[in-house]
């Protein structure tokens, strides 16, 4: 019986398109790691792929039709990207003008007065965003262009904040429960790469760089190649110094720029 149901579980969800798909597996990843006991030091979690549900399905919907060469990976969603407007590194001026995506973002169901959600109105522009957007713009020319061959998504779905509003990433999370969560995304992020057929991971930051290497090496998928590109984040001193010709440099080292133009 279990095989049976198996099965026809299987057949149901070939019968979704890559988009339809990749909703599916996100919606199962983030409802798991919210199962998870997180400690005091976490005191709300922001989870854009519930409360701006219809940007991030506008999204994936419009961007991932189906098989990728390159998939770009970051960590998690930043306060003033992706948990405004569902879209990794999400600036808001770049997803609306140049994506051109648009939608409904609600309030998450406990909000940080020092990190509020205004989506698409936030006035605050995410540095880590703008420059991976105009990078990617630079490179491309236009959103069609860039996503024939690649696409763009998160190890972990979910932001989490402490009492003052600093943002706790994964890593900073405790042993035992980062070794939780790193277990549900590490098997989702498997999911993703078998589902889009992806054969260049670009992993944004050594974290995100050392989980993936670590999921495909206990994994059944071969082939893949993983390379780190340098976070873009204000936070990181090197970033500040010429971050785009660095992250340039590291695609052409990685073999993957000619996937990000014509």
């Amino acid at each position: 019986m279990e095989e049976n149901n198996f099965t026809h579980s299987e057949k149901k969800r070939k019968l979704l398109s890559a988009w339809e798909q990749i909703i599916d597996l996100e919606n199962k990843q983030w409802k798991d790691l919210l199962s998870l006991n997180y400690n005091s030091k976490v005191e709300c979690i922001y989870n854009p792929l519930e409360y701006a549900k219809e940007p991030h399905i506008n999204f994936v919907k419009t961007y991932c039709g189906g098989e990728k060469k390159v998939l770009l990976l970051g960590m998690n969603p930043g306060p003033w990207g992706m948990c405004q407007t569902g879209v990794p590194f999400g600036e808001v001026n770049h997803v609306k003008n140049w994506l051109n995506i648009d939608g409904k973002v609600e309030c998450p169901s406990k909000e940080l007065k020092q990190k509020p959600i205004h989506g698409f109105e936030c006035t605050r522009s995410e540095v880590s965003g703008n420059r991976m957007w105009s990078l990617l713009k630079e490179l491309s020319g236009d959103p069609k262009t860039l996503f024939e061959k690649v696409f763009i998504h998160n190890y972990c779905p979910l932001a989490f904040l402490s009492k003052t509003g600093k943002n706790i990433t994964p890593v900073e999370l405790p042993v035992e429960e980062r070794k939780s969560l790193e277990e549900i995304c590490d098997k989702y992020l498997i999911q993703v790469i078998e589902l889009l057929k992806v054969e260049f991971l670009v992993c944004i930051g050594n974290y995100v760089s050392q989980r993936s290497q670590k999921a495909l090496e206990r994994s059944e998928v071969i082939g893949v190649q993983v390379s780190t590109l340098m976070h873009p984040s204000p936070i990181n001193p090197k970033a500040n110094k010429g971050w785009k010709e660095i992250a340039i440099k590291q695609l052409q080292e990685a073999n993957v720029l000619e996937y990000f133009s014509k």
